[in-house]
């Protein structure tokens, strides 16, 4: 509650305590920008002090200063800049101006916009992604560990709490181990610069939108991991947080206006029920309340009604694409920001780069929950959000039942198939993420009670499914925990530090069973690589018969069988049901070990395995 309060005042009393510390012209942002956009229109933010008392001023062939904002706070201006198709890239001035004082100036970049076809190329159901966080994989540079001057300077990767060490390099330096993995996309927890006093590691508390938080690394070096990623045919993903930011932000200690955010007469948390976001029935106050209410008491919910906050952000994720490449956005806490703004929001991304990916944190608890925020208004929401693809847990938890359940009517296998029965609800299901775990859920080897042949189960109904599939790190050498708390779950990858006990990276650093967990996940991302079945074909479904579930993934080019015993007994599988999709064919081989299959007709099924077998004529 005090947080709360103390934040609201700040606005109050920020200015008049802490003018003198503040610079006469603190930050220009975005610090530059590119000509040749689609949007012609750019707002500068300008943080100094006393700024507003100032005239600005600018001449540049093809740029106009369109506006000048003054808000309520005297230390900031907002510019409303024009740039016209005729603009080059260059350097200009822009000078604030006062009255019997020196000219405070600022030289303004516009660059050449980078149209290598490499660069925010999309990531598709052709894609496996691996979620890695950044400071607990590898420490590919002790220097940065620590930085003077920040909140938080304590190492310590005896606790979950502190941070660890793991840096961008640290990724940069394990590329070759991702790409024999199989994976061809990569998303790390958000890289920017949290300066937090405490568990400041997850990244999810912003507080400096265009800085590399230093002890990863720097902007610089976060382009070169980009490159270096397209270079050997990988993709990268950013992760986004547009409903909040930390409260050491520096925009929060000195807010624009006191609308920068959603304030209360007292703290107030979100309910955390998307329910209250769709339901017909539901009172405004706990719709208010799940939107505008903090996640945190360190977290200020973003205002993103407010034009001010809508440009910022959009302009800031905008830069990040161009500046360095990525090829998606994850979205986080996509349910509880304002649902107008992230459409226009989704609309300005795809006007700039029409192959760009997006998908939304939904984390919801059912299908049609789900669709509900997806784009196309094809659950009668009166309303197009523009979001191409979700977070699918309900393909999770319908996987954790096939795997853990009883067989039932809509228990078991059979909650599996349901939930991809209701695809219809969205207007492309293969655009969704498709997983097993990450890093605020308990591991997926915890999951099966760490029963190996689940683990095996499950990797290949995952890899097998429609949508995009995701691994999180480590879930390759079975790395295992409870999120309880959630700091188990984000343990170090062993040998991604100097002086490690083991190192998982190689073969002889892994135990037999993870080397065994290791080749079987490889072997079905690899042939996922190649197969046009998995990455785009259809899919069909049967409805499971005594504990098996059947479905298959075809073209023109490949028919790919799965099948699924959820028995604790070993099954025979008389194909004949199937001979709409198996006809033509009359062999096989198993994906995963190599055996040819010389007949079809009848197909053994260890118990809880999951075959995949790519038929054969």
């Amino acid at each position: 509650m005090k947080l709360r309060l103390s934040v609201a005042l700040l606005f109050m009393f920020v200015t008049a305590s802490a003018i003198a510390q503040i610079p006469a012209l603190e930050r220009v942002e975005p610090a530059f920008w590119w000509v040749g956009m689609k949007n012609p229109k750019l707002q500068l933010i300008v943080h100094g002090n006393q700024i507003a008392s100032r005239s600005v001023k600018l001449n540049y062939p093809g740029v106009r200063l369109a506006q000048v904002h003054q808000v309520e706070n005297s230390n900031y201006l907002f510019l409303d800049i024009e740039i016209s198709a005729t603009a080059k890239p260059g350097l200009f001035t822009i000078a604030f101006a006062k009255a019997g004082t020196k000219n405070i100036e600022y030289q303004y970049e516009l660059k050449e916009r980078n149209r290598s076809p490499n660069r925010a190329q999309g990531v598709t159901s052709k894609d496996l992604i691996y979620l890695i966080m950044p400071d607990r994989f590898s420490n590919g540079d002790p220097s940065n560990d620590s930085k003077p001057g920040m909140l938080e300077t304590a190492v310590n990767r005896d606790s979950i709490y502190y941070r660890h060490g793991g840096d961008i390099q640290g990724v940069m330096n394990h590329l070759d181990y991702l790409k024999d993995l199989g994976v061809t996309t990569i998303w790390l927890t958000p890289e920017i610069e949290n300066d937090e006093p405490q568990a400041s590691y997850h990244g999810y508390a912003v507080t400096d939108h265009y800085k590399t938080d230093p002890r990863y690394g720097n902007n610089q070096l976060y382009k070169q991991y980009v490159e270096k990623c397209h270079a050997i045919g990988l993709k990268v993903i950013k992760d986004l947080v547009h409903n909040h930011v930390g409260t050491e932000h520096w925009f929060i200690k000195d807010m624009p206006m006191k609308s920068w955010v959603h304030q209360w007469p007292t703290y107030t948390q979100s309910n955390f029920r998307d329910a209250a976001v769709m339901d017909p029935h539901a009172s405004p106050v706990d719709r208010k309340t799940m939107l505008d209410g903090w996640f945190d008491h360190r977290m200020a919910d973003m205002n993103e009604s407010n034009p001010y906050v809508q440009n910022y952000l959009t302009q800031n994720h905008i830069w990040w694409i161009e500046y360095a490449g990525v090829d998606g956005f994850r979205l986080d806490t996509y349910p509880y920001n304002d649902a107008a703004y992230m459409a226009d929001w989704a609309r300005k991304i795809k006007a700039e780069f029409p192959h760009f990916s997006i998908f939304g944190e939904t984390l919801v608890w059912s299908v049609p929950n789900q669709a509900y925020f997806t784009q196309g208004n094809t659950v009668n929401r009166g309303f197009d959000t523009h979001l191409p693809g979700i977070t699918d847990g309900q393909i999770k938890d319908g996987i954790f039942e096939a795997l853990n359940g009883k067989d039932g009517w809509t228990d078991g296998v059979n909650r599996l198939y349901s939930i991809l029965a209701q695809d219809f609800l969205y207007q492309d299901a293969t655009r969704n993420v498709v997983f097993l775990d990450n890093h605020d859920m308990s591991r997926f080897y915890s999951m099966v009670n760490e029963d190996f042949s689940k683990f095996k189960a499950g990797m290949a109904l995952l890899l097998t499914m429609r949508g995009i599939p995701q691994l999180y790190y480590g879930d390759e050498i079975l790395m295992k925990n409870f999120s309880n708390p959630d700091g188990l779950v984000r343990l170090d990858f062993p040998g991604g530090w100097a002086g490690d006990k083991s190192n998982k990276f190689t073969q002889d650093g892994r135990t037999g069973k993870e080397n065994e967990a290791f080749n079987y996940v490889r072997a079905l991302a690899n042939f996922r690589k190649q197969s046009s079945a998995l990455q785009t074909g259809k899919l069909m479904q049967y409805i499971p018969a005594k504990g098996i579930y059947v479905y298959f993934r075809y073209d023109a080019q490949q028919t790919v069988m799965v099948a699924y015993n959820s028995n604790a007994k070993d099954e025979t599988l008389n194909t004949e049901r199937f001979a709409e999709r198996t006809k033509g064919f009359t062999a096989g081989i198993n994906v995963t070990t190599s055996q040819q299959l010389a007949s079809i007709q009848n197909i053994s099924i260890p118990a809880k395995t999951t075959l995949v077998i790519e038929l054969k004529k």
